[in-house]
């Protein structure tokens, strides 16, 4: 996506840009789009999309990038992310941290084309690979239309009244945290707390995306939301605690929850199991290395959800350290684990070689920020989008700039 506020990158080939004519609302289809890419529901649909589409050489591919004006890609972004059936209170928040994101990736953008440092997202090294993956990938456009930056499915699953009610009355609003627009971060399920942003990408404390209890203010927030502990992790994952995104409510989850998110039902806590012989092809195909059997996987630091920044993978072969949060994920499933806030049982173990693995895990993405689910039944609450917001981004406030 390419946000019409902003001009196109001077050092790039512009390509060919062809501008809708004709018809009181023009638009275009782009067929057998690819959304969820090396994710568990990665599909192919066919989507539409109205502004102008600028086409532009790759390598041997050709780039589609929709040049769109922001407000119109955020009523897309909130109807792609969540359904558009949502409350309204759930859709208003989105659209403040949909704005907020975009908004401050843009600012980032710009000050790194005037000179500003580029932090490192790799850390290579013998017997060590953390990496992590941010909208610093871009060059061709500003944001991408999958779930590595937002959803943006086009203009056919946000064409509700709801959607342009929350779209018009959030209109130019965002978060702001000492006088700055906050790089708000969502997923879909927390499972419980959420977790700081360090933990999943750069290196640096970020005051509003911190670990929270999801629970109401008075309730469960009252004891320490810090389970990075081995033990409590453990204690942790394999309970299933008060918590806003600890839903089983079909209505709700119906409203949120697109059709394809549908069929991820165990979310909140999930597990998956691996003979000896999967889980050493799937960490050699993921990773590019042969450990040989896998004799161990071990967790060596965790975020204060329980998500692991770091893992070591021992095989008779080799031995690797690795993180971040995407590339635990990424390495130990063909697609990816729901989260990397997980436990490993080494089960069936003979002269040190396990079997079998158990992997039991809490929550759905990353954790940071936003808990979509939780949000939801929030707002199906009754709570306003206003408490929604300062509940996951505690000290950041609502304010219109434009």
């Amino acid at each position: 996506m390419l946000i019409e506020s902003g001009a196109h990158r001077a050092h790039v080939d512009p390509g060919v840009l062809l501008s809708p004519a004709g018809g009181a609302a023009p638009s275009f289809l782009l067929k057998g789009v690819t959304i969820g890419i090396n994710f568990h529901w990665e599909r192919k649909e066919d989507q539409r999309f109205t502004g102008a589409l600028r086409l532009m050489a790759r390598g041997e591919q050709v780039v589609a990038v929709n040049v769109v004006p922001l407000e119109e890609y955020l009523a897309s972004v909130i109807s792609s992310e969540m359904s558009a059936s949502s409350s309204l209170n759930l859709l208003r928040a989105h659209a403040v941290t949909s704005r907020s994101w975009l908004i401050a990736q843009l600012d980032r953008s710009r000050s790194l084309r005037a000179g500003g440092k580029r932090p490192a997202t790799v850390r290579d090294e013998p017997g060590v690979r953390v990496r992590w993956y941010d909208r610093e990938d871009h060059d061709l456009y500003d944001v991408c239309a999958d779930d590595h930056c937002q959803r943006y499915q086009g203009i056919t699953k946000s064409a509700t009244p709801a959607v342009r009610k929350a779209i018009d009355e959030t209109r130019g609003e965002v978060l702001l945290y000492d006088g700055s627009v906050c790089d708000a971060r969502f997923s879909k399920s927390c499972g419980g707390i959420t977790e700081p942003f360090e933990t999943v990408w750069e290196e640096k404390h970020v005051p509003y995306l911190v670990n929270i209890r999801d629970t109401p203010a008075g309730g469960d927030e009252s004891r320490v939301a810090d389970v990075s502990a081995g033990p409590a992790a453990a204690r942790w994952i394999g309970s299933s605690p008060d918590a806003f995104c600890n839903t089983t409510d079909r209505e709700i989850l119906s409203h949120v929850l697109l059709k394809y998110d549908q069929e991820t039902t165990d979310f909140f806590r999930w597990s998956v199991e691996y003979t000896q012989e999967e889980m050493a092809a799937v960490v050699r195909d993921r990773s590019g290395v042969d450990f040989g059997p896998i004799r161990d996987i071990v967790p060596l630091e965790r975020g204060p959800s329980g998500r692991l920044k770091l893992l070591r993978i021992v095989g008779e072969k080799q031995t690797l350290t690795i993180g971040k949060e995407l590339e635990i994920r990424r390495t130990l499933s063909r697609s990816h684990l729901y989260s990397s806030a997980f436990v490993v049982e080494r089960l069936e173990v003979r002269r040190g070689v396990p079997g079998r693995f158990l992997l039991r895990g809490a929550g759905w993405g990353h954790g940071v920020g936003l808990c979509q689910i939780g949000a939801a039944v929030m707002g199906a609450r009754g709570i306003p989008p206003e408490e929604i917001l300062t509940h996951y981004f505690p000290g950041a406030v609502t304010r219109k700039i434009y």
